[in-house]
């Protein structure tokens, strides 16, 4: 039963995450959470196997939207180096003595918190411009370094914290700070994740023995749900494409809302 609740995680996980640009771990770790969770140290395990997961996720995603060309190079390529600056500083903060022990239950809550903001700021985008009828029009965007940079900083922050992706952070706030079209913000994210996801789940998979699991805990998790992850997300990336941008956005609210309501009544 646990190998074949793994294997759907995985389903689930890649479709929204190729469809979304959240790498995955906004499925993942609720779901871990829901049906695995005994102790509030697992929370650390499911963080570790779901970065590990999200690399594989994200870069299923990448290869669609490459093709599609809708990536916005000039400012993926700022998004990569904070983000991985920061995914790194986000694991050591999620190993700080506030978020082990029995205090890891803290990490889910904030987890849950962040989620509904991100859920209503995204109602408030609809009927929007927002990068015209088919969210790909750059027309509106503003391109700033500085906001760039931010961007991909705060969002491998809360991609180490959290052990998400971090797609629920960065396509928001491109969205925010660059005027990013939705179906670009969520290509641009998946290039970001996927190169913040290798340095992450390393990281945060040699730090494991602080909460008493091993690397190969993670991995054995991880080595069941890639491969139906991977499938899904190349399936996901490509409905990105075709489905209308508000269709897009409702699938993303939705998910958020229940999976937050888990975690928060837990």
């Amino acid at each position: 039963m646990e190998y074949f609740i793994l294997l759907c995680i995985g389903i689930v996980m890649g479709l929204f995450g190729g469809l979304l640009g959240i790498g995955g771990s906004v499925v993942m770790i609720p779901a871990m959470v829901i049906f695995f969770k005994q102790k509030p140290e697992d929370q650390h395990l499911f963080q570790a196997a779901a970065m590990i997961c999200n690399f594989f996720v994200a870069f299923s995603a990448v290869l669609v939207h490459r093709r599609e060309k809708v990536l916005v190079l000039d400012v993926v390529k700022w998004l990569l180096p904070a983000g991985i600056v920061g995914i790194l500083a986000g694991v050591a903060l999620s190993n700080i003595q506030i978020f082990s022990g029995v205090k890891s239950s803290n990490l889910t809550k904030l987890f849950g918190f962040f989620m509904i903001y991100v859920a209503v700021l995204n109602v408030f985008k609809f009927g929007k411009h927002d990068g015209g009828k088919d969210g790909l029009d750059l027309s509106r965007s503003k391109r700033s370094k500085p906001l760039t940079l931010l961007t991909g900083l705060a969002t491998g922050l809360y991609g180490g914290l959290l052990g998400m992706g971090g797609g629920t952070v960065c396509t928001p706030l491109q969205q925010l700070f660059l005027k990013m079209p939705l179906k670009r913000a969520i290509s641009n994210s998946s290039a970001l994740i996927a190169s913040m996801a290798l340095f992450g789940a390393f990281y945060k998979n040699i730090t494991l023995s602080q909460h008493g699991f091993t690397i190969l805990d993670s991995i054995r998790i991880a080595g069941i749900v890639i491969p139906t992850a991977i499938i899904a997300a190349y399936i996901g990336g490509r409905l990105m494409h075709k489905l209308h941008k508000d269709v897009v956005r409702t699938v993303f609210i939705v998910l958020l809302v229940v999976a937050a309501f888990k975690l928060l009544t837990m």
